[in-house]
């Protein structure tokens, strides 16, 4: 392993420190906690520690971090091998009695059981510090060199002339075995196998009580940088691999330095992280997740993460979207600086069950890439409920079994709104045996709502300990869903109902289709309705084609459908029909036909531009006589109109926030074209 200290900057005037330091807060603050707990795979009763530990990290947000050390007679050489040299050293540095214990900001010699833990952080929490830090890991994934930058400010005096600095590398999610005799904590239970958290792998200062810093007199800030290779694999016999993804690392102050005498850590911090290289354009994928809560519908959202961590800003980028034969372009422009994180978003028609999807970047910044991820998407099967009012009652029927405090359950709406929840029930006293319970939930009309049921142990609530089940059913008696065999569904079960209630009156008028060139053409339909739909559009398709063409558009204020297209081929007849999706169902207008031209282009739109294009300020608009100009939201909104007599104008964007618009240009000879700009501030 590799560790290099490369550069040390005590920087002592008060006006000066000040203007330099980058990370660290120059305000008094109090105590945060470094709690060390002493653990190891054999120990049945370290799961309850590292339950506790979780639930003060969990209650003191950005002020306790835990760092699981595998030491000791419990830690194992078998595979996963957590075991370090460093956290031998500092295991041996206090007097342990059993497991699990661990020592609160150090603040004791010896190890404390678990039950006092919460107590000693409370009291560390509450003291002032004598220091801040802060800093940030800058992380170049081809190489693996993680460049570490840490700053201390002093806002007191320390008790003594010298202090140290640490800096820890931990590692989430290491999948293993765990001793665990009364399933303590059984959130970290995947399957089989434990999933081992915030577990040190690695000291980075030299020494594993940390570097030698000074002064420590207030008004100092301390900077110190480190150049550290991350190993690909940590731990002999029967290493771990080291995941990029899953890395963290801690830094924190201490008075002392090793022995058994009183050292207490002055403060703590996670240090930022991001990754990055030399390359200008260099975009990662973070990840791939489907998003949204339950719907009912095959449509499916897909969130893309991308992470600028190239030299150079970015601007634009491509992406193509596959899944099961539907393949799909995702064009973004905008402004994407070094080190920052873009969500780009992509819809999916997805069937019923469990689909893979690809997704593969393309360009970016007009550059070839060839950078490619995969996800999965989910669509689960649901049931239809036609109501006639705006709710329904539902009446849920759950057959426990011997383990009822086991069982928990909830109904929730797409949006995650819980609409009722129940359990865990009574353990019934025999070795087996069964008791229902009658549960009423009201639900809304429109909604997609989802149940949930959950067993603890994960096995379901049936077989060896009574034969249990659960039903839904509607307020008439209908079953929606489950039956007396519905008991062995393992960890969790979860069903969907749409929920319809009386349709709503929506009419889409007949589409105008204006300004057709040879792929292009405008189009505006009105819509009667008295709310808004979820998705308003054309479907466009050539007279002698079964494909259709899905063209996205936005309602203004006059209730009018607006939408524009370049992907039309010339010379062709094509049909044209609006629509408008409410409440998941689909109403379209009367379809209509037009032709486009020849590929000859008109004198307006071979003479239009726009620069700069983003802009930041003022946009610059060209084109042979126009006569008004209009710009438009995303999502329909007219935010400025003003008159253009000539061949220029000009709009300033100093009034519209960050992101892209429509702007629509008018003619003298009655055309108008459509065109998008973006304002990057």
């Amino acid at each position: 392993m590799k560790k290099f200290a490369f550069a040390l900057m005590a920087l002592l005037a008060f006006t000066f420190s000040l203007k330099a330091q980058q990370f660290v807060s120059t305000d008094p603050a109090n105590r945060n906690v470094i709690l060390e707990e002493f653990t190891g795979r054999g120990c049945g009763y370290c799961t309850d520690g590292h339950r506790i530990a979780n639930e003060i990290m969990a209650n003191n947000p950005g002020r306790v971090w835990a760092i699981n050390i595998h030491a000791g007679g419990y830690a194992q050489t078998s595979y996963p091998n957590m075991i370090t040299p460093d956290g031998n050293t500092i295991h041996g540095g206090f007097s342990v009695d059993g497991y699990p214990s661990g020592v609160v900001n150090r603040s004791t010699a010896a190890a404390q059981n678990r039950g006092a833990w919460a107590g000693i952080a409370n009291t560390q929490m509450n003291q002032v510090s004598e220091c801040n830090i802060g800093g940030m890991v800058i992380l170049n994934p081809e190489t693996r060199v993680a460049t570490i930058t840490v700053e201390v400010y002093y806002t007191g005096n320390s008790t003594v002339d010298q202090n140290y600095l640490t800096i820890a590398m931990l590692q989430d999610s290491i999948l293993g075995s765990q001793a665990d005799y009364g399933n303590y904590n059984p959130t970290q239970w995947v399957g089989n196998l434990y999933s081992h958290m915030h577990v040190l792998r690695d000291v980075i200062t030299e020494s594993a009580w940390g570097d030698p810093i000074s002064p420590t007199t207030q008004g100092t800030l301390i900077t110190r940088t480190y150049e550290y290779v991350v190993p690909e694999n940590i731990g002999s016999p029967n290493g771990v691999d080291v995941d990029l993804d899953n890395i963290f690392f801690l830094a924190w102050v201490s008075e002392r330095q090793q022995g058994n005498a009183y050292r207490p850590i002055l403060t703590g911090c996670e240090l930022d992280m991001v990754q990055g290289v030399d390359e200008p354009i260099y975009p990662i994928f973070k990840s791939i997740k489907q998003v949204g809560g339950a719907t009912c519908t095959h449509s499916k959202d897909i969130e893309i993460n991308v992470q600028n961590i190239g030299t150079d800003v970015l601007t634009s980028m491509t992406f193509v979207v596959e899944m099961e034969g539907q393949s799909k372009t995702i064009n973004w422009n905008g402004v994407l600086p070094q080190y920052a994180v873009e969500k780009v978003y992509a819809t999916v028609n997805a069937p019923f069950g469990v689909h893979p999807v690809t997704i593969t970047l393309t360009e970016a910044n007009g550059e070839p890439q060839q950078k490619m991820s995969t996800g999965t998407v989910n669509c689960l099967e649901w049931a239809d409920l036609e109501i006639e009012n705006e709710e329904e009652n539902l009446r849920l029927e759950i057959m426990q079994d011997k383990f009822g405090n086991h069982i928990t359950w909830e109904i929730t709406t797409s949006e995650g709104t819980v609409l009722g929840s129940g359990g865990p029930y009574t353990m019934l006293a025999a070795g087996t045996g069964t008791q229902l319970h009658i549960e009423h939930v009201t639900v809304p009309a429109f909604e997609c709502v989802k149940f949930t049921i959950h067993d603890q142990m994960g096995n379901g609530i049936c077989c060896s300990y009574g034969h249990g089940y659960y039903i839904v059913k509607d307020s008439q008696g209908n079953v929606i869903f489950g039956d007396e065999n519905d008991g062995e569904f393992g960890e969790e079960a979860s069903h969907l109902i749409s929920v319809r209630g009386p349709q709503p009156q929506v009419e889409v008028g007949e589409t105008e289709v204006g300004n057709v060139s040879g792929n292009h053409a405008d189009f505006v339909a009105y819509l009667e309705f008295e709310g808004y739909p979820d998705e308003v559009g054309f479907e466009c398709s050539k007279v002698t084609s079964s494909d259709i063409l899905i063209i996205p558009g936005f309602l203004n204020e006059f209730r009018m459908i607006l939408a524009s297209t370049d992907e039309l081929e010339p010379s062709s007849l094509y049909m044209v029909k609006a629509y408008a999706k409410v409440n998941d169902e689909t109403f379209y207008g009367e379809e209509m036909t037009f032709q486009t031209t020849s590929d000859g282009v008109n004198e307006f739109e071979s003479s239009l531009k726009l620069y700069p294009n983003p802009t930041k300020g003022v946009l610059n608009i060209q084109g042979e006589g126009m006569t008004r100009i209009e710009v438009y939201n995303t999502v329909g909104q007219r935010v400025m109109t003003q008159n253009a007599d000539g061949n220029k104008t000009q709009i300033d964007t100093e009034s519209l926030n960050s992101g892209m618009y429509i702007i629509r240009i008018y003619a003298k000879d009655g055309s108008m074209l459509n065109r998008t700009f973006s304002v990057a501030r």
